[in-house]
């Protein structure tokens, strides 16, 4: 008899576990649709009066966009030039540095009357953004005593005043094409708001000269030349915002009873004054810029020895 027994429990024994897991699975199943068609009852009640669901995803019309950030301020470096033996020396040298710089523009203006061949070439070439003007300095300041460079710097304030508008966010900085400049200067400058200085390496007589600045205003100047003057600064030692040049338009370097080395002065004092200088480099303790002139070349041989036959750019 027990062995009937066993022999039928057994074979009953998966049916009977069959049937209890479909039980189990319908049971979890009816769970499932009660709380789904609750949920969407709950769904249709909500749309119906107007109300957002808890857990639905945002409409497109109330997700917040963004705008991009607006593009850092573009540096315009003006750089007077003249027709010299190191000319394209020099500019190869300030173009090695200005191609690593973002967000720049090169305003070479030449001292001719015409653009040269070898400039335009070497602009074409150089890597840099750029714009390629002339302004001819008349015979009779070219003499020693007088300021250099006024023409061709006004004429790139004319340009900036007459191809830029005042939705431009951009640095005015006069980059003379003897001197040397770290990367790091034109970081510093990118935020200037009204006028930026710094110390200038290698000038008036000293191994530099820089604005004196107590309490994060400056004060003053510690310079080796002058230093009764108004901006007792370097050319190389400042930058003006693009929007300030643009709002005084009748701000020029002067020609007019202009004293070498009065310059930046003669400008300065028509578009701000001391008290609204802004210093930069760790409040004008770091020297950025230098005054390193080229070394006079010594062509004594030029014309004196057989030329050669072929005439190569230098």
């Amino acid at each position: 008899m027990k062995s009937i027994f066993y022999s039928r429990f057994f074979i009953l024994l998966p049916w009977v576990l069959i049937v209890i897991i479909v039980m189990d699975i319908d049971t979890k199943r009816s769970s499932v649709r009660s709380t789904a068609g609750s949920y969407l009852a709950r769904l249709g009640d909500a749309q119906r009066r107007g109300e957002k669901p808890a857990h639905a995803a945002p409409s497109a019309a109330n997700r917040t966009v963004l705008p991009p950030p607006p593009p850092p301020p573009l540096i315009y470096a003006v750089t007077p030039t003249y027709s010299r033996a190191v000319q394209k020396a020099e500019l190869t040298r300030l173009a090695n540095t200005f191609r690593q710089v973002p967000r720049f523009h090169w305003v070479v203006v030449e001292d001719a009357g015409a653009r040269t061949e070898l400039v335009a070439r070497f602009l074409a070439r150089c890597g840099v953004p750029y714009t390629h003007l002339n302004a001819l300095t008349p015979r009779r300041f070219k003499r020693t005593g007088m300021p250099r460079a006024t023409e061709q710097r006004n004429a790139a304030l004319g340009w900036l005043r007459t191809h830029r508008d005042t939705r431009e966010p951009g640095v005015v900085f006069f980059a003379d094409d003897d001197n040397t400049y770290s990367l790091e200067l034109f970081e510093e400058m990118r935020s200037t708001r009204g006028v930026s200085v710094w110390p200038v390496g290698l000038v008036g007589g000293r191994r530099y000269e820089r604005p004196v600045v107590e309490n994060g205003k400056v004060v003053g100047w510690y310079t080796g030349w002058r230093a009764d003057r108004p901006f007792a600064i370097d050319m190389a030692g400042f930058a003006v915002n693009l929007q300030v040049i643009l709002a005084n338009p009748r701000a020029l370097f002067k020609r007019r009873g202009a004293k070498p080395g009065m310059q930046e002065s003669d400008f300065l004092k028509q578009i701000t004054k001391l008290e609204e200088l802004e210093p930069k480099a760790r409040n004008c303790t770091q020297v950025l810029v230098w005054h390193t002139r080229t070394e006079k070349v010594n062509l004594g041989n030029e014309p004196k020895r057989h030329q050669d036959s072929v005439m190569i750019e230098v």
